[in-house]
């Protein structure tokens, strides 16, 4: 009998691995540094630049309870206080992650299959080899996103869990609960990983029930030590009872509510950038609940919407949780940034693997593990808790992507095991697994019926185009996204933005009022229409507008400054002091309202 594998043995291996996969990302990397998307522009990634760049200049907290979990931004923030505001230092940092989660899978593989000498090896460098490669991976390394951050931390904490046994003592399980309470702070997914802990205590402690109990407190411990700065600023200086992030009610009615698909469709009334939508969730709470809510109120009002029809429709419900377990598997890709399209369109990625592809053979390797490697069966609960973790929101590439080093490894286990038989002439075997392995791929390629979703990565594409003035690339996109979907109120909004772009006033009146057909609180059609009015010196048109706009999104400075603005001209000086003072409350200090200000104060003119 073979002697098992010892992971020590393999130590080159995982730095060989590491410089591997360094390497690969930075390649990538160098690539989109000289990519006009390098620099964030939009979506979630220039929320997180933005909130980032105001916590170096000082401001660390608004006073309220955390609208996003924080942890991404502070540590944005730390990296630019040492290297400057550079996106490149963060790739570099995320590339070491990506380093480091290579390596995580390939001693996973070998623990998993240590018993099996021959092919442990083999398994652990395919499965390496394959997240290397892996077109998520590639992305969500190189921009800013906490995406590789958990991932790393995720299965680095799946190898500890693995590797834990009877001597394991009370400071694993008080810096297990640290680790996942710091991470909960950059994503709460890695909160499903506690089943897992408790699983391990009770492997490391059979039937001692004082010790298992004393393990689960120390575990507890260090979580709630670990996202202290978190919930400690929530209750001590906002005053507000959120452990995390306020935002987790509004994921809730995303992910539950009668339009839901099982990927992120915001509901009307909502716009789908990031701050948009972060700042339409409270003006909407607010203007539903007739008062001004603390932002614990507001992800309770949107929580309890979710609760609501979940309970008013509870088969509807079970079909849309149906839906999102087809989604987590489906080889359609749903990058709501659509930044995996796009790199690959720039050649800033290398060819690689899909999700498709892994699903496809991952989940027969992952089923035959069950069975013949005890051990793997850690890895398949890491990955099913994953899955879990996201039935209560919705399904998007880079949520499930955490789950990808586990299939990895079973796509490796299955694929080497299936050559393994065919070199002992082992034929029944092959059969049942082939047969297994079409079953995966028909069910994970199932095709998604919603034709709205594949306007998705031509409205994103435009949106970018835009902003770095492509108006040709923009205009074709955002046409092609219109071909898909005509009734969506953001990619109206979006060609009416283009058209102003381009002077044509009529093509984008026409635009935002069909949005505003669409969705009439849409605070940024009014705002833009005003601002077509007053080019136009319509401005009886231009206030009403801009009226409509600051009742709809009463946050925004830069509105009441032009609904200043268009009193003035219209001589309602009492009314442009009104709003110029409230765009001054919002924003103070800002030259073009101080100088509205100043003519404001001027006598008037004999």
């Amino acid at each position: 009998m073979k002697e098992p594998v010892h992971i020590s043995q393999f130590r080159w291996f995982w730095f060989l691995l590491a410089a591997a996969a360094f390497l690969v990302r930075t390649i990538a990397l160098g690539r989109f540094a000289e990519s006009p998307d390098f620099v964030p522009n939009g979506d979630d990634m220039k929320f997180y630049h933005d909130w980032a760049v105001r916590i170096l200049h000082g401001q660390w907290t608004d006073g309220r309870a955390f609208y996003g979990l924080p942890g991404y931004a502070f540590c944005l923030a730390a990296i630019y206080k040492v290297a400057g505001l550079d996106p490149w230092p963060v790739g570099l940092v995320q590339c070491g992650l990506e380093a480091l989660t290579t390596t995580f899978i390939a001693r996973l593989a070998l623990e998993a299959f240590a018993d099996r000498p021959r092919l442990a090896l083999p398994i652990a460098l395919t499965a390496a080899l394959g997240w290397i490669a892996f077109l998520p991976a590639q992305t969500f390394s190189i921009i800013l996103m906490p995406t590789s951050w958990v991932v790393a931390a995720f299965w680095g904490l799946v190898l500890w869990i693995v590797k834990t046994g009877a001597r394991s003592t009370w400071r694993t399980w008080l810096a297990m609960g640290l680790l996942i309470g710091v991470v909960s702070m950059l994503v709460a997914t890695i909160l499903m990983l506690l089943p897992l802990v408790f699983a391990a205590i009770w492997r490391s402690r059979p039937r001692q029930p004082g010790p298992i109990l004393g393990a689960i407190a120390l575990v507890f411990a260090g979580f709630y030590l670990g996202c202290s700065p978190a919930w400690l600023h929530n209750r001590l200086i906002a005053r507000e009872p959120v452990l995390l992030s306020a935002h987790s009610g509004l994921n809730a009615w995303i992910g539950n509510n009668p339009q839901a698909t099982g990927y992120p469709k915001i509901p009307a009334g909502l716009r789908a950038s990031q701050e948009g939508l972060l700042r339409d969730s409270i003006t909407l709470a607010e203007r539903e609940a007739g008062r001004k809510l603390t932002r614990a109120e507001v992800s309770a009002h949107w929580s309890a919407k979710a609760k609501a029809w979940i309970a008013a429709d509870r088969p509807a419900w079970f079909a849309l949780l149906a839906r999102k377990f087809v989604n987590f598997w489906n080889a359609f890709q749903y990058d709501d940034l659509s930044i995996i399209s796009l790199l690959r369109t720039e050649g800033v990625l290398l060819p690689g693997l899909r999700f498709g592809v892994i699903a496809a053979l991952g989940l027969p390797g992952m089923l035959l593990s069950l069975w013949r490697a005890p051990r793997a069966r850690w890895i398949a609960a890491a990955v099913l808790l994953h899955m879990a973790a996201l039935m209560p929101v919705f399904i998007t590439e880079r949520y499930r992507l955490c789950a990808v080093p586990g299939l990895m490894i079973f796509t490796s286990y299955g694929l080497w095991t299936l050559w393994d038989w065919l070199c002992t002439r082992r034929w029944l075997e092959p059969l049942g697994y082939t047969g297994a392995t079409a079953c995966a791929a028909l069910f994970v390629s199932w095709p998604r019926g919603d034709i709205g979703m594949w306007s998705l990565d031509h409205y994103n594409t435009g949106l970018r185009a835009q902003r770095i003035g492509e108006l040709g690339t923009a205009q074709r996109e955002l046409e092609l996204a219109f071909a898909y979907v005509q009734d969506n109120a953001e990619i109206n909004f979006a060609l009416g933005n283009l058209w102003l772009a381009r002077d044509d006033h009529p093509k984008a009146k026409t635009f935002y009022r069909r949005t505003l057909q669409l969705a009439p609180a849409h605070a940024d059609a009014w705002n833009n229409l005003g601002v077509v009015a007053m080019k136009e010196k319509a401005w009886p048109v231009a206030r009403r507008c801009f009226e409509l706009a600051a009742k709809y999104e009463p946050e925004d400075a830069k509105t009441h400054f032009l609904l200043a603005r268009a009193r003035l001209e219209l001589g309602d000086h009492p009314g442009a002091r009104t709003a110029l003072a409230e765009a001054l409350r919002l924003r103070p200090g800002q030259p073009q309202f101080l100088e509205l200000q100043r003519q404001l104060d001027a006598p008037p003119k004999p």
